[in-house]
């Protein structure tokens, strides 16, 4: 878990900083800020997919994963009951669009979900490193525009590769490049959303579309359950 600590410790110094860094801003800057954040949030996730497309074992099974995913977490209204989670906190809804912007930056990352595998099995934590120092700037410029709540992904990042490193011998094996494939595209698909969302473009809800995550892995099982069967 060494490297889960590290990792957490990075974005809670990083947001700490980025507080204080904000405060005297002109707000010109600070709009500023939004821009380049939201185009730098778009510009990573069409790298993330662009990227990962061609590890894909089928090429439209994102697309069903989003049609399904968005159906399930509209159904559940998980966008709206984040916001509400943290209407009564300062800043209101630009809290909650960079907090989740936060999570996904931190969670859904082939770093962030091969690291905690990697630690657990073979005691290497370089993964998990790496990650941190990309989580450490990404926090700085995240509380620097959103204030000191983007702290609170810390607590989802943990939760997220504890439970990783947790279960890491029973789902290594099922974590094949082409799963990872259709993870990362997802995760690509769900940042450029977010930066749609900074950019006040769109506001795609993204947060309804999480559900999503779960359909690659499902999708898998089964083809290698009817495998087994043949």
């Amino acid at each position: 878990m060494l490297g889960t600590i590290v990792n957490v410790s990075c974005i809670l110094t990083g947001s700490v900083i980025g507080s204080f860094v904000s405060r005297g801003i002109d707000e010109k800057y600070k709009k500023a800020l939004f821009d380049g954040l939201g185009l730098a949030t778009v510009g990573l996730g069409a790298n993330a997919f662009v990227s990962n497309m061609p590890k894909v074992t089928y090429p439209v099974l994102f697309i069903a994963s989003i049609a399904i995913g968005t159906i399930i977490g509209t159904r559940l209204d998980l966008d709206g009951k984040f916001h509400g989670l943290l209407e009564k906190a300062k800043g209101g809804s630009k809290l909650a669009e960079g907090l989740s912007t936060a999570i996904l930056l931190f969670c859904i990352g082939t770093l962030s979900i091969l690291g905690p595998i990697e630690s657990r099995l073979n005691g290497n934590n370089t993964y998990l490193f790496t990650n941190a120092t990309l989580d450490f700037v990404s926090s700085i410029i995240l509380s620097s525009a959103y204030g000191i709540g983007i702290a609170l992904a810390a607590l989802v990042l943990f939760c997220w590769q504890g439970s990783i490193y947790l279960f890491a011998g029973f789902i290594a094996p099922y974590m094949t490049p082409a799963l990872m494939g259709e993870i990362s595209v997802l995760g690509g698909i769900f940042l450029m959303s977010s930066g749609l969302g900074i950019l006040q473009i769109r506001d795609c809800k993204t947060l309804n579309m999480l559900p999503a995550l779960l359909v690659p892995p499902f999708f898998y099982a089964l083809v290698n359950l009817a495998k087994s069967l043949l």
